[in-house]
């Protein structure tokens, strides 16, 4: 056993998975997307579902959950980590990249969803004016706003907090007839708001999983935008831009999930979002003392092998 911080030090420069974060399941939607763009990688994911939900939490207290999680995948040998939560990205990323990483290890990587879905949605809207559903945090922390200013400043953008959606998905009524009231519910508050919106970021990775509710209420000829295939192109392109990073990806298509809640429950829910089974293994506390990642940084099996 070592510390997570010694764990850190011994897998420097030493290649590793794909780590990918959520404060729950919605990452999943990101890390079947990123699976079918480099099959060949290797990935750990790890779901803080014990924590969760992050959307109503506090800046510091997501930021400090965050943190526990991209250090705890760097213990376990990554040298990149996708913070596949909207709420993460929007209230961690900046402050782990500054401030943390630096002092962690300058050469790894910690990358986010909202800035490339930020950077494509100009292809997609003609009326420009665009919509975002999202968690009460992601909206409260107007990080889609800032981006949105910068990269697209003619964008007139529409944020809208939707705080049943995560509950509803996560506890199996994201197909029931219940869920119908919450979804149009906020579809028609979005267009009260701009009737003109004429294309929808879906700004949680949970939301994909009432997509088939919500095109039922959105008026004809409005686009709904998904995470999963921007994230995945982007991240291409990054590793394109980045071969030192690339090149310390292994590839062996293998893939291991971890949560912090009990594993079974994890593993059903799991293999809903991914579209096969999905075994999972429960990790008790993200701070505590782990075993010799040695094992893990060098060796090519994680986990589930890619069928």
């Amino acid at each position: 056993m070592m510390q997570i911080d010694n764990a850190i030090h011994n897998t420097v420069g030493h290649p590793g998975p794909i780590g990918v974060f959520d404060s729950g399941y919605g990452g999943l939607t990101i890390l079947k997307d990123l699976r079918r763009a480099l099959p060949d990688a290797d990935y750990i994911y790890l779901g803080d579902n014990a924590r969760a939900p992050y959307g109503t939490r506090s800046f510091d207290l997501v930021y400090h959950f965050t943190l526990d999680a991209v250090k705890y995948l760097f213990a376990r040998g990554c040298q990149l980590v996708i913070l596949a939560c909207n709420t993460a990205s929007a209230k961690a990323l900046r402050s782990i990249q500054q401030n943390d990483l630096p002092h962690i290890d300058p050469a790894r990587r910690v990358l986010g969803v909202i800035r490339p879905t930020a950077e494509v949605i100009g292809e997609y809207t003609s009326s420009r004016h665009v919509g975002l559903f999202g968690t009460p945090g992601t909206v409260a922390s107007q990080s889609y706003d800032m981006e949105l200013a910068k990269l697209h400043p003619d964008i007139v953008f529409t944020p809208h907090a939707c705080p049943m959606w995560v509950p509803l998905v996560e506890n199996l009524e994201a197909d029931s007839p219940g869920a119908d009231y919450f979804v149009e519910k906020e579809v028609k508050s979005l267009f009260a708001g701009d009737p003109e919106i004429d294309t929808i970021i879906l700004g949680c990775t949970h939301y994909p999983l009432l997509y088939n509710k919500i095109i039922k209420y959105i008026p004809a000829g409005v686009k709904v935008l998904t995470q999963g295939g921007i994230v995945a192109t982007s991240l291409l392109d990054y590793l394109k831009r980045h071969p030192e990073i690339d090149s310390r990806i292994t590839r062996g298509g293998a893939l291991e999930l971890l949560t912090t809640e009990e594993a079974d429950k994890f593993s059903g829910l799991a293999s809903i979002f991914m579209g096969e089974p999905s075994p999972a293994v429960r990790v008790n506390d993200l701070t505590a003392a782990i075993y010799d990642v040695k094992i893990y940084s060098h060796k090519r099996h994680y986990g589930v092998k890619n069928i």
